[in-house]
Parts: C-alpha cells; sequence; structure tokens
C-alpha cells in the first residue's frame, strides 16, 4: 500500500506527469474497446466491518463483470488528498467512472476536480447533487434510515430499561435521520422508550467510539447501535457490557452472535452494477439516485437468536409496509428535543421526501445535541 500511496502522489505532480509521459504515455493508457476502469476511493480501510467495508464488498461484485477493470484505494482522507488520487485514477489508470464514496469528498473536492475532467462519471455516496453543480457528477443514496427504523423495533422489544443508545460520528443530515429513526421505531413498541446519543466528531476513532459506548451502558443503555464509519469497535465494546446491538453498515452478527438483534445494511453492488452497465453501454444515469429495501439498496441481517417471536412479527409487518412504499417514519404531529413542531397533525415525510435530507433536529425522546 505504502508504494501505492506512492505512485499516486508522484503522478499527481507536475514532475511525475512529465516522468510518466515520458515513459510511453502512461499517464493516459489506451483502452481497448467496450472496456471500462472504475476507480473506488474509500476514507478508511476495505475491511472495516463497516462502512467502507460495504463498498468493497460491491466493488469485487464489479471487479467480476466481463470488461471492467477495478481500481481502489483506501484509507485516503477527506483533504487535498482526495483529489490527488480522483486525478491520478484518470490520468494514469484511465479511470472514466469513479466513486469516491466517503461523505466529505464531495464538497468542494469533486466539485472542484469534475469541471475539469468533464469526460469522466463522478458519482459520489451521500451527496446532495442540485442543479448547477457539474452535470458529470451525481450522487446516490439509500434510504437505510427505514433500516434504522427496523432496528429500532428489534431494540423496543428488547429492552429492559426502556433506554437505548447510538453512538454518532457527526451530526449530519444523514446521521440525524438514522438516529431518529431508530428511536421512533422504538418507540412503536413502547413510547416510554428514550434514546441517548453521544457524538464522538469523527467518522473513525476507535478510542472515542468506546468511551461513547461504556458511557452508555454506564447511563442505563442496554440496546446500543451507531453510525461511525467501522462499527467493530461499538459492536464488540456494547456486546461485553451485556448490551444486545444492532448493527449498521454491513453485518456485524459474527463479532457477538448472541446479543447480535439485527442490522440495516448497504447492497451498494445493486447500485453500481447497474451505474457500470449503464456506463459501458453509452446510457446517461441520473444525477440524482435514491432507493430502499424495495429496490433493493438496502437490506437488513438475519435476525438473531435472541429476537422474540412478538418482535420478528412486528419487524416482518412492518418491513412488508415499508416495502410496499410510502411509508413514513417522520409523521405528526410530533415535536423535536426542543419542544419545536417539526410535522403538524397529517403531515408525514415519506421516506422519498428529499426533505429529509436536510434534516437539522432530534425528536422527542432522543436525549442529546446537534451542537
Amino acid at each position: 500500500m505504502a508504494e501505492f500511496l506512492t505512485r499516486r502522489r508522484f503522478l499527481s505532480t507536475t514532475a511525475g506527469m512529465a516522468g510518466a509521459a515520458a515513459l510511453g504515455g502512461l499517464a493516459m493508457p489506451a483502452r481497448a474497446s467496450g472496456s471500462l476502469t472504475v476507480g473506488f476511493i474509500y476514507v478508511g480501510p476495505r475491511d472495516d466491518y463497516g462502512y467502507n467495508q460495504a463498498h468493497a464488498e460491491a466493488a469485487a461484485v464489479v471487479k467480476a463483470m466481463e470488461g471492467v477493470t477495478v481500481i481502489e484505494e483506501e484509507n485516503v482522507a477527506e483533504t487535498q488528498d482526495v483529489q490527488q488520487t480522483m486525478e491520478s485514477m484518470i490520468n494514469f489508470d484511465g479511470a472514466t467512472l469513479l466513486f469516491p464514496t466517503s461523505f466529505g469528498y464531495f464538497d468542494p473536492h469533486i466539485l472542484k476536480v469534475a469541471p475539469a475532467n468533464p469526460d469522466v462519471r463522478f458519482e459520489h455516496c451521500g451527496g446532495l447533487w442540485s442543479e448547477g453543480m457539474p452535470t458529470n457528477t451525481g450522487s446516490y443514496f439509500g434510504y437505510i434510515g427505514m433500516g434504522q427504523y427496523l432496528n429500532g423495533i428489534a431494540a423496543g422489544h428488547a429492552t429492559k430499561t426502556k433506554k437505548i443508545g447510538f453512538v454518532a460520528a457527526k451530526p449530519i443530515p444523514q446521521v440525524l435521520l438514522n438516529i431518529n429513526s431508530f428511536l421512533l421505531g422504538a418507540r412503536s413498541v413502547d413510547p416510554t422508550i428514550t434514546c441517548q446519543v453521544i457524538f464522538t466528531g469523527e467518522w473513525s476513532m476507535a478510542v472515542k467510539e468506546a468511551e461513547a459506548t461504556n458511557a452508555l451502558a454506564d447511563a442505563g443503555a442496554d440496546v446500543i447501535t451507531c453510525h461511525v464509519d467501522g462499527p467493530k469497535v461499538v459492536m464488540e465494546t456494547a456486546a461485553s457490557r451485556d448490551c444486545f446491538i444492532c448493527g449498521y453498515h454491513a453485518n456485524q452478527s459474527e463479532l457477538a452472535p448472541e446479543k447480535y438483534l439485527t442490522g440495516a445494511e448497504w447492497n451498494w453492488a445493486t447500485v453500481y452494477t447497474d451505474m457500470v452497465k449503464k456506463t459501458m453501454a453509452g446510457e446517461p444515469i441520473d444525477n440524482f439516485v435514491r432507493g430502499g429495501l424495495a429496490e433493493g439498496f438496502i437490506k437488513m441481517s438475519p435476525l438473531g437468536p435472541a429476537v422474540s417471536d412478538a418482535a420478528r412479527k412486528q419487524f416482518e409487518d412492518t418491513n412488508a409496509k415499508i416495502m410496499a412504499g410510502g411509508y413514513a417514519v417522520i409523521s405528526g404531529p410530533m415535536k423535536d428535543n426542543a419542544g419545536n413542531v417539526i410535522a403538524k397533525e397529517g403531515e408525514a415525510f415519506e421516506e422519498t421526501d428529499v426533505a429529509l435530507e436536510s434534516m437539522n433536529y432530534l425528536v422527542e425522546g432522543v436525549i442529546g445535541s446537534t451542537s
């Protein structure tokens, strides 16, 4: 990996590009007709039991497609580093479809590199593409808040203390929606349940994640989930404190099988194979792509042995309603945890409502603050 990174940094410099050209035009290799080079960029390791692993597992599916070459780079910071990585994938490897996957890659990095490379397609996970942005960029995401709602149902049946916990990285809209959905799923079982959230401030910081998990257990939470890049530390720490756990990003059941209730997982292979096929066929890709359980963008981990029959029934019944479409987790009358009305009587925000992607509040019953 050190040599790989050095090669990329070398090629991102003027001297490096000149040297590559002198070696026979390596800066822009010829591409066989009907072939496609696709680049995947991860902010952390590919085997993190979480966000990056979910993308890497899907990249492996793409790698098996005929006529496709996949290049990957992990541990790329949300800084100038990702611009260098994108540019070297384009100029050295000949990539014409890029998936820079981390939240912080979009603005300003992708939006800066894309205009200078109009023949390259940049697809970002979670970014909110809008009119006026480069047309060779796009964003894709899944309605995984519905998965956290189902996690909450399992948690609501499992909790004895009526206190559940959430370890979160940063208070961005997608994270807030997951926290709110987890609590609302639990409250569909028992409206007295509360959820305490602790923000670590980092997508990946093992020490802070362990500290936050222990703090939640100390406060009485007996079911814990998270939204950090690599849930491994949270899952193992919570299980060691005799808490039940709900997974996120990927399946973490092997880390604590007796304590694992279920988990909200990404199924990016559905998205990536479709986009690759369209690119190879010369077909356009929508700039704004979304999907949920019904579209195969997300999936749920199998229910664990600790899930009761009553929990299983409510979980499966609710899952069927979500699959049918039109389900709304945020439905009035509802207030945030500061007492402000966020949904009036009769008002509902279905999973497809783009307003949810600008969420800036925590619902009533969540103990914590976005500031």
